[in-house]
């Protein structure tokens, strides 16, 4: 991977991390259209650390008062009522179904899930799924974060689960589950990025090891596609938790199908192969 593919790659997770359009895909699929070789799912792994320290660091009080909280509660029975120390709880538990499915379904994640066909036809159903959970919550009297359920948390993280795959969005899925079941806007997406946090940082500390050894990029390249996400990642983030408080996820449901149109016909028309830039074995 040259410096110059790092920084693109960079700037795209970092654009479309927090966006409900998958960062994993965009890696994806603008490789092959620029012809590069596929970064995989260790490149795509190490990355999200800079865009989920984007996170940390917005988030900072809020993760302080539950990290606080949830410990206070384990010594104290009358802190264990406090929304914040149940939300610790909450984020604990919504995390296990991705951690293991991930661990189940390694090998296929990383590599025919990273078929374009794949990819293209995710992007559509997701994107559809979105609209009419969007569409949903538009009719119900939308629920605060602090009314989350163990139930509801599960089916979270179940949702967050299917972000396994390519083109599916982890901010997408857990979004769309949180507007099912009646969250707002806002309170299904600050959700969905403090419940990414803890698998999103395992997932790229132990991905770290594959770096600079097989078909995975270098360390120079990848630590300046790091960076550049972390910062590109914190504005995004800031963005689309003030733009979603006053705007539906329509635009974000139009951009899906339209790439996932486009990237199903350039596959059907022989432009690009199912697996283009994928390293030969």
């Amino acid at each position: 991977m040259s410096w110059f593919e790092a920084t693109v790659l960079g700037l795209i997770q970092g654009l479309t991390e927090f966006l409900p359009v998958s960062s994993s895909a965009h890696l994806r699929v603008f490789s092959a259209l620029f012809g590069w070789e596929d970064p995989g799912a260790a490149f795509t792994a190490v990355t999200q650390l800079g865009t989920e320290s984007a996170v940390l660091i917005y988030f900072r009080k809020d993760i302080w008062a539950i990290i606080t909280a949830w410990v206070t509660a384990l010594f104290k029975k009358e802190r264990r009522s406090d929304p914040n120390a149940r939300l610790g709880w909450f984020v604990i538990l919504g995390t296990l179904p991705i951690g293991i499915f991930g661990v189940l379904f390694q090998d296929t994640i990383e590599s025919s899930l990273r078929d374009l066909r794949v990819i293209g036809t995710t992007l559509i159903l997701f994107g559809v799924i979105l609209a009419v959970a969007d569409r949903t919550r538009a009719v119900r009297n939308a629920k605060p974060i602090s009314e989350l359920t163990l139930p509801h948390a599960l089916g979270y993280g179940f949702a967050q689960s299917l972000a396994l795959i390519p083109g599916v969005s982890r901010s997408g899925g857990t979004i769309s589950a949180g507007l099912f079941l009646g969250y707002s806007r806002e309170a299904a997406a600050r959700y969905s990025f403090l419940l990414a946090i803890p698998a999103v940082l395992a997932s790229g500390v132990l991905e770290l090891f594959k770096i600079g050894e097989g078909p995975a990029p270098a360390w120079g390249p990848t630590l300046l596609a790091t960076g550049i996400a972390f910062v590109v990642g914190y504005a995004a983030v800031a963005w689309f938790l003030k733009y979603i408080s006053h705007h539906s996820f329509m635009p974000f449901v139009v951009y899906r199908i339209a790439l996932g149109i486009l990237i199903i016909v350039l596959v059907s028309a022989g432009v690009l192969t199912p697996d283009a830039g994928t390293p030969a074995h």
